[in-house]
């Protein structure tokens, strides 16, 4: 039985290099709050066109997904993510060069999904799944709090390049900085069972690639059947999408009750230092506790977080109060995803099943934003957004409070073939 602490000693560098490409794969989510204003005042877009970009970018995303699954348990993920992460910043970087007209904003987001998903979360979550097991809830949590590293970082960065540099060499710093670590990471540090199997295949010292047939896991016809797999499919396109949506809106949310926008970008971030708890102590959680329960009170709790802001608007208190909760709670979301489609459905399929569960991922993350945007239009504020999101997230929570017992996997440790962590 391989310990936590020889996992985390042998492979602490494929976690950290997973945190930082996540981060740059959350990145344009987490800045676009920061774009709203700025596009609005030179290009006169409304609010539900620039969420719109999201939109389209996330229904793409959620068509590929199930295919970067399948390329991702055939060839390894590190022949994915690097050409993924050179790319991406190459198309982000192009925002830099519109002139206003509507068809270059959803290109935009179109070109660079279609690069972004192949640095999505089934790649980090397949590498580090594979790599742990002892700590597998801590190892998911830390490599999954890339997001919540970026919406710490990203908004407040972000809107500091703006004003300083503008919105055009603002996009190019922020996608050619952090795109270059990532990738300088990755190359060094990032490999996964696949990946360190071929290496071990090329140097003699294993069978052949076949051997990873030696996972346990369901196979796709019964990942289709199988309804614990259905209710966390469900539960995470209604938290995604209601999430995503107060995201890429915090900003505006936040002024609509009174709020500066500078002070909404300090909170934004501090929001994303909650999450970074709330990641380490989901994490925690889930290595001891079934994750069905930890899943569904994390939720409830995100629940109230929205309710607690949308009767907040008198009291700043309130409102502090709330970002703190919804970034805590924020930051677990797709952890315990992550973590209940690994114990639900096994290895042996794991990257095309996650597939399946990133493209809903993907959807709620088209849906959300253009929601918020179509609710401020249509009303003139935010709150009819925040009364869904409280609902939304209560019946999130009970759907995977009601999840069964975990499947009882005969996983072989130490045959030939399945790779410890190197």
């Amino acid at each position: 039985m391989t310990s936590s602490v020889s996992e985390w000693k042998a492979s602490w560098t494929l976690v950290a290099a997973s945190f930082v490409g996540f981060m740059f794969h959350s990145m344009p989510v987490s800045a676009m709050s920061a774009y709203i204003a700025p596009l609005e005042a030179e290009f006169g877009w409304s609010r539900t066109f620039i969420s719109f970009g999201i939109t389209v970018g996330s229904g793409v995303s959620a068509l590929m997904m199930p295919l970067i699954g399948a390329m991702v348990d055939r060839f390894g993920s590190r022949r994915v993510v690097l050409p993924g992460i050179v790319l991406s910043a190459l198309a982000w970087s192009l925002l830099a060069l519109m002139t206003g007209a509507q068809w270059q904003w959803l290109s935009l987001f179109f070109f660079h999904a279609i690069f972004n998903v192949m640095i999505g979360a089934v790649l980090w979550t397949t590498a580090v799944a594979g790599t742990f097991k002892a700590s597998q809830g801590m190892a998911l949590g830390l490599t999954l709090a890339g997001a919540t590293g970026a919406h710490t970082l990203v908004p407040p960065l972000t809107v500091a390049l703006i004003d300083h540099f503008g919105w055009r060499m603002g996009t190019v710093a922020m996608a050619a900085g952090l795109g270059a670590l990532s990738y300088v990471l990755c190359y060094l540090f990032f490999y996964d069972r696949r990946d360190r199997l071929r290496v071990a295949v090329a140097a003699g010292e294993t069978g052949t690639l076949s051997d990873n047939a030696l996972l346990p896991g369901l196979t796709l016809r019964e990942a289709a059947r199988d309804t614990a797999l259905w209710r966390i499919g469900i539960s995470i396109l209604i938290i995604i999408a209601l999430t995503i949506g107060f995201l890429v809106h915090q900003i505006e949310i936040l002024g609509s009750v009174g709020v500066s926008r500078s002070t909404a970008a300090w909170l934004a971030g501090l929001s994303g230092l909650m999450g970074i708890a709330g990641k380490l102590v989901t994490g925690w959680l889930l290595d001891r506790y079934h994750g069905a329960m930890v899943g569904g009170l994390t939720m409830a709790a995100a629940g109230l977080a929205f309710a607690l802001l949308l009767s907040g608007a008198a009291s700043a208190a309130l409102i502090v109060i709330a970002m703190l909760v919804n970034g805590y709670t924020a930051g677990a979301k797709l952890q315990v995803a992550s973590y209940l489609t690994v114990r639900y459905a096994g290895l042996a399929n794991f990257g095309k099943i996650y597939g399946f569960i990133s493209a809903l991922v993907a959807a709620g993350a088209a849906a959300g934003p253009l929601i918020a945007g179509v609710s401020y239009d249509m009303t003139g504020g935010y709150a009819q957004f925040l009364s869904l999101a409280a609902v939304g997230l209560g019946v999130s929570a009970l759907l995977l409070i009601s999840l069964p017992r975990y499947p009882q996997w005969d996983e072989p440790e130490d045959e030939a073939g399945v790779l410890q962590p190197v």
